[in-house]
């Protein structure tokens, strides 16, 4: 019914009026809210880049001291060219062979290939952190599977390397290069190989001539992919580094802005912003490769089965292979930590049926701080999952389905803190919060590591929902826009509904991801808002290793859970093999 006033206000103006809704204000507001969670964190890093002394002191004043003091440090030099070997050897390893075991159990007759397939991607679901523990437990000098060797008298290796460094984070890694390559294989159109069997190829050649190519973006994607995370990846060098002193970018910033006599914030802060404008450059050469390889797309209409490889007596040569990298990789650290829970001590001198015992695992759950920590974790995940997901989605429709005209800025925003390292992300909460008054006493709290978490992780989930949404015509919404319906009654009532498979796999995702988390929370936490991460690091620097084994394998027990409640409750999968 048109009222009084909308007769009046004659025709143009009362079309206005009756159409007025809540649109407009709520996609301007998840553009604001967007681009206060990038800044917020990098401002005070910004600001305390060019400050002599900590932004807390009321007599600080602006130098570029900083940059020149670091710029000519050849301790800085050195930990930067530390960690490009490092990340360069991690990345090397972890794509050769993901894109390897891709391969053998996507395109071959290799035995055993759905089980490998399941067993590999177990990386994907565990902490680094916890991973790093594990192959201390099995393969460190003083290691389970280490003094077996030893004790045979064969030459043993030196996992406090950077060697051992890379190989453990490899490990870690590669199912994100497997994960992608498998993908890609499952697109790539099978009448290639074909055809060059026909010219007179044989399998091998084939696949090594039009298979390989044809993983092309998938590798490069990976590939610089795996290059910016081992950079930003703190754990597992803090962990196999410190004993040995073998620092890169992220423990050089942890030593020196937590545990360090004394702190340097300036210089941190020109460490941290130097280490994401590299980050920003890798990302950026990223998007822009994976843009040209997109004249490698092979998929036509008309299906094909591609015809497998048969290997003949090399398929079992490659099965032993396999079988020996998931046991030693995957399957010998993971028993190692679970051993040690429930062990008083795991020595390969010591029957270990004789020293079982459950006092690890009663002193993690009787002292308030350690079990607390789960909880905390638990309720980050639960909560600031579900929170994460619901800004994600409507920040992605905001970019996809809406006519707000700086809606390509707000992707670009979703996307740039993947430029942000975790630790960095710690850091620029931790400043912003004691910087502006009246909000300082909530930075210890698990609802601003909440925040900080979907900060770090909006990439994650932005990219898991947009490809749902971009499946989604656009004619749906024409249609109910047509008939008088907003554009917050269109994605409430159309097409989150059709979004539910996705938004249930990015919501199992950010569980998994923020169970896992533990960079951002190690400048933020304090007293009763420790996490699970931030409580191993704890044990870890007091040397105890049965609590610690104790409390990765409840962290273990709830990350299955929910990856197996995921899949036979919810029907959800998180990846595609």
């Amino acid at each position: 019914m048109i009222t009084q006033e909308q007769k009046t206000a004659g025709p143009v103006q009362a079309q206005e009026i009756k159409h007025r809704s809540f649109d407009r204000p709520v996609q301007w507001g998840i553009f604001i809210l967007t681009l206060i969670l990038v800044i917020f964190p990098a401002w005070p890093i910004i600001l305390q880049s060019v400050m002599d002394r900590p932004l807390y002191d009321p007599t600080r004043s602006l130098t570029f001291n900083n940059f020149a003091r670091i710029l000519t440090n050849s301790e800085f030099w050195g930990v930067l060219g530390g960690t490009l070997l490092y990340a360069v050897v991690s990345t090397v390893i972890s794509v050769i062979v993901g894109a390897s075991l891709a391969i053998l159990l996507t395109r071959t007759d290799m035995p055993g290939r759905k089980w490998f397939a399941n067993l590999i991607v177990i990386p994907f679901y565990v902490s680094p952190l916890i991973l790093a523990f594990a192959w201390i437990i099995v393969f460190g000098p003083q290691g389970y599977f280490t003094n077996l060797i030893r004790n045979l008298g064969l030459p043993t290796w030196d996992l406090y390397s950077i060697a051992g460094i890379s190989v453990v984070t490899a490990t870690y890694y590669m199912p994100y290069a497997y994960l992608y390559c498998t993908s890609s294989l499952a697109l790539a159109d099978p009448q290639l190989e074909s055809a060059a069997r026909i010219a007179g190829s044989g399998p091998i050649k084939a696949l090594w001539s039009v298979t390989v190519p044809l993983m092309r973006p998938a590798l490069v994607f990976s590939t610089l992919l795996i290059l910016v995370s081992t950079i930003e990846l703190l754990s597992i060098p803090l962990v196999l580094g410190t004993p040995t002193n073998i620092n890169f970018l992220a423990t050089y910033v942890y030593t020196n802005g937590i545990v360090g006599v004394r702190t340097d914030y300036g210089g941190i802060a020109v460490i941290a912003l130097l280490t994401v404008l590299l980050v920003t450059g890798l990302v950026a050469l990223q998007n822009k490769m994976v843009a040209q390889e997109r004249r490698f797309v092979t998929v036509g209409g008309k299906a094909a089965r591609p015809r497998i490889l048969k290997l003949g007596g090399l398929r079992w040569v490659f099965f032993v292979l396999v079988l020996l990298y998931v046991i030693a990789a995957i399957v010998l650290p993971l028993l190692g930590i679970l051993a040690q829970a429930f062990t008083a001590i795991l020595s390969p001198y010591i029957n270990p049926l004789s020293v079982v015992t459950l006092d690890n695992f009663s002193l993690i759950l009787d002292t308030p701080a350690y079990s607390q920590s789960i909880v905390n974790s638990v309720l980050i995940a639960v909560v600031g999952g579900a929170i994460g997901v619901l800004f994600m989605a409507l920040c992605a429709l905001t970019v996809y389905r809406s006519n707000l005209k700086l809606r390509k800025a707000l992707g670009y925003l979703a996307l740039y803190p993947r430029a942000f390292p975790g630790i960095i992300v710690g850091i620029g909460f931790l400043w912003a919060f004691l910087l502006i008054p009246g909000i300082g006493a909530i930075r210890n709290s698990i609802w601003v590591l909440a925040l900080a978490y979907i900060m770090r992780h909006l990439p994650l989930g932005f990219t898991s929902i947009s490809p749902s949404i971009l499946s989604i015509s656009n004619e749906l919404d024409r249609a109910a826009r047509v008939s008088g319906a907003t554009w917050l009654g269109v994605a409430r009532s159309i097409i989150l509904p059709l979004l539910r498979p996705a938004l249930l796999a990015t919501y199992v995702l950010l569980l998994i991801t923020f169970l896992k988390e533990y960079a951002v929370a190690l400048f933020l936490f304090a007293p009763g808002s420790q996490v699970i991460g931030t409580t191993l690091i704890e044990l870890w620097r007091q040397g105890n290793s049965g609590p610690i084994s104790a409390l990765a394998t409840i962290q273990l027990i709830i990350t299955f859970l929910i990856v197996i409640l995921s899949r036979k409750v919810l029907g959800v999968k998180i990846y595609d093999k």
